[in-house]
């Protein structure tokens, strides 16, 4: 078992480095009543300035839990192998569900700050290379952006910011289902109009890659 962390972030560094402040978003969170449900994959395979893969999602979701209020609730943590072709450590992935009023774009910033801030470093090394953090919006309040929704299948774009909502790979991949599906049992993917469970098991066996769970080392807040 895994020694509990203390991983509450300072106010004064978030409201430092953070691209969108802290009091930004929280503001927004105040003046506006509704919100919407927004799922988030996390993975880490190496150490970063965060610590270890494990202790790394701790402290991402403790970040998150403090830039919004406290509305997010973190899935354990599945072991998977890695994508891709290069030979790196086993993933430790896990999905946070939250309730927040911010856009998607606003709310990449908040994620690509995080991941510096855990000691991602961009443009270097292969696209599916080992990283200290990863996180990526799986579902926006079920918005679609970068789908042909009539036909089912992702629009094409050369450009790198260019944000596609629902992810588009989050339905091919076991270790974004698993943990998603335990923070949010009845998720359906907007696009392909069909259930999370049911995605999981139409996955081919070569993309069912072996899943394992293991106890947070953090209790939800």
């Amino acid at each position: 078992m895994l020694a509990q962390r203390d991983f509450t972030p300072r106010s004064d560094t978030l409201r430092h480095e953070a691209q969108v402040t802290t009091f930004q978003i929280y503001a927004n969170q105040k003046c506006m009543a509704s919100k919407t449900t927004i799922l988030i994959a996390m993975g880490s395979n190496i150490a970063g300035g965060w610590g270890e893969p494990s202790d790394c999602l701790v402290r991402a979701h403790a970040e998150l839990n403090f830039i919004f209020g406290g509305m997010t609730k973190l899935s354990d943590h599945f072991v998977t192998r890695p994508v891709g072709f290069v030979r790196q450590p086993k993933y430790f992935n896990s999905v946070v569900r939250m309730q927040a009023n911010i856009t998607p774009f606003a709310l990449m910033r908040v994620l690509k700050d995080l991941e510096r801030r855990a000691g991602r470093r961009t443009g270097t090394g292969s696209r599916w290379g080992p990283r200290p953090l990863d996180l990526d919006i799986i579902d926006h309040g079920h918005r679609v952006n970068g789908w042909y929704a009539k036909y089912k299948r992702l629009m094409s774009s050369s450009r790198p910011e260019f944000l596609i909502l629902p992810h588009p790979r989050a339905h091919l991949r076991s270790f974004v289902l698993h943990p998603l599906l335990q923070v949010e049992p009845n998720w359906w993917h907007p696009v392909l109009r069909m259930p999370g469970r049911r995605l999981l098991q139409r996955l081919s066996p070569s993309q069912r890659r072996p899943v394992a769970a293991t106890p947070r080392t953090r209790k939800r807040a």
